[in-house]
């Protein structure tokens, strides 16, 4: 099903941050944790974060521990509540509406494609960061606003009806 919660969707940009360049296991391994230490992703507490807090953060061996990544979610969070619209910003590189693929082949699932360019340089001058393409379009993918299941996946139908 989309979403288009906002404290979910921000959770979800959060975690595509700390996922980078790593696999998705290890950070859905440590949700839970992301989740205690990060206020249960309340926007506003995050934005507040004190320097304090993040070097604490890098102390706790439950979550990825890379400064980098943490002053960028406390980076986001404030460029998260500097719009007027966070949800409807994120949903407009789709046009607002989920984007059904109907790819035959996982192979022809892309990485990047087009809208999630569109969006990384969005987000980048809105001023976000941790907000490559690749990341953007995990986004979209683990949001609902892109369907990438392939045809002959159970779940093609049911969801591409839901579109």
């Amino acid at each position: 099903m989309p979403l288009r919660d906002a404290q979910r969707l921000f959770e979800l940009l959060l975690l595509e941050g700390f996922q980078a360049g790593l696999s998705w296991i290890t950070v859905l391994r440590k949700r839970e944790h992301y989740r205690q230490v990060l206020f249960g992703f309340d926007v506003q507490r995050v934005a507040q974060m004190s320097d304090a807090e993040i070097e604490q953060l890098m102390l706790d061996p439950g979550i990825i521990r890379n400064r980098l990544k943490l002053n960028a979610a406390r980076r986001n969070a404030q460029a998260w509540l500097a719009q007027d619209d966070p949800v409807a910003l994120l949903w407009s590189f789709v046009g607002g509406q989920p984007k059904i693929n109907h790819f035959k082949d996982r192979s022809e699932v892309p990485a990047v494609t087009p809208e999630a360019e569109a969006m990384s340089r969005g987000l980048k001058k809105a001023g976000f960061t941790f907000v490559g393409p690749t990341i953007c379009y995990a986004l979209m993918q683990a949001s609902g606003m892109v369907m990438d299941h392939t045809v002959d996946c159970d779940r093609y139908a049911p969801l591409a009806a839901r579109g």
